[in-house]
């Protein structure tokens, strides 16, 4: 993708202008970003997915048994046939997972890094459903799917920001709009991380919500050093050698933190080791049950090809890649496998392509690493046969 072509889903901006202008800074209005947007799911549609035990769904009432009161999933069918005409919101989450046709939704945001890309949640919301006014912490493009929905955005938020005493939402105590707009399918709304926002549907409404992953820096500490640790022998300590006599033996001097700095140092600025961790942290699935592949061997995979099956990549599965000096780092699904350079061309096959078949793979079929690797990503659940 030329990052200097003017798009459509952005509003006629390329790329980069997005990225430089608004990407964290400022939201955008999308007239038409997708014209003529058809939704792939109706609501109804939704609400089976709802019924699911593996869908992860939410219910929030904002007059139920207690104000915003909120339910989880799954749902009993007939859940649904006992809520109030209005007021109320269905919330299903990554439904690119489980609707092939919404996660092809995604291939227009190829602008940005895919492992960026957390899920599509879809809301539907009866009129005047709501989640309250709040604000998240990561970058999100709210597409209308269906019906009108009003959106309304605030302050700029943080932690200290005021909300209102909830067991579940965080919903603003003091919500202070600055602007309005409805939304018709086809419109898009991009929010920067921390701005204050709050949608009521203004008819019947399916709202596509495209968040992004952003780890807190809480989480990238405490999970690089969990990962670090794994590496570090038992015998590397906190030493002093050369330390001099003290005045008072109480007191901790500085160069006991000069020490302490240098040995997080040595292993904190591990570049190959950050990255390993982040790529493998970036790719986790959200649902690690749906990762699994069978028991089969290279010679089994290789004869299906032949017969003309076809692997696609799970939906639940994460691919993305690396260079590590010469060589080449795939992670997939929360692993990583050190490669050779010289199978660069087909990780980018492997990440990139809709199916994997013996016209796309062609020569690989006759390597004995890049065979190896595609069994290996079928034996752990990241590609599968598209029949399955």
């Amino acid at each position: 993708m030329n990052p200097d072509i003017p798009l459509q889903l952005l509003g006629g901006i390329s790329a980069r202008v997005f990225l430089r202008d608004y990407w964290q800074k400022k939201p955008l209005l999308i007239r038409q970003a997708l014209p003529d947007f058809q939704s792939p799911i109706d609501a109804d549609e939704l609400a089976g997915l709802a019924l699911e035990e593996e869908v992860e769904s939410r219910l929030i009432i904002e007059n139920g048994e207690r104000p915003w009161e909120m339910r989880r999933g799954p749902f009993a069918e007939d859940e649904f046939s006992k809520l109030p005409e209005r007021d109320w919101t269905l919330l299903v989450q990554a439904v690119d997972q489980f609707v092939p046709e919404v996660a092809e939704l995604l291939e227009n945001f190829r602008f940005l890094p895919s492992w960026r890309i957390d899920d599509v949640m879809i809301s539907f919301a009866a009129p005047g459903g709501s989640v309250g006014p709040h604000f998240d912490n990561y970058d999100v493009f709210l597409l209308q799917g269906h019906g009108k929905r009003n959106w309304k955005i605030g302050q700029m938020c943080d932690s200290e920001s005021p909300l209102l005493e909830h067991a579940d939402l965080r919903i603003l105590k003091d919500f202070q709009a600055t602007e309005e707009w409805t939304l018709e399918p086809g419109d898009m709304l991009y929010l920067p991380p921390r701005l204050a926002h709050c949608g009521v549907a203004v008819d019947d409404c399916l709202t596509y919500s495209v968040g992004f992953r952003a780890p807190s820096a809480a989480e990238v500490l405490t999970h690089f050093t969990d990962f670090l640790s794994q590496f570090l022998p038992d015998e590397e300590r906190y030493s002093d050698a050369n330390a001099q006599p003290v005045s008072d033996p109480h007191q901790i001097q500085h160069d006991a933190l000069d020490r302490l700095k240098s040995l997080l140092a040595e292993h904190m600025s591990d570049e190959r080791l950050l990255l390993t961790w982040f790529g493998q942290f970036m790719t986790e699935p959200r649902y690690p049950e749906m990762v699994v592949g069978p028991e089969l061997e290279e010679d089994e995979l290789f004869s299906s090809l032949e017969q003309g099956a076809v692997l696609i990549r799970n939906p639940s599965a994460r691919l993305a890649w690396s260079e590590v000096d010469e060589d080449l780092l795939l992670f997939a699904s929360g692993q990583s496998r050190l490669l050779p350079g010289n199978l660069r061309d087909l990780l980018k096959l492997i990440c990139a392509a809709d199916a994997l078949h013996t016209e796309n793979l062609g020569p690989w079929l006759a390597d004995e690493q890049g065979r190896n690797l595609l069994c290996e990503l079928v034996k752990q659940g990241s590609l599968g046969f598209a029949d399955e």
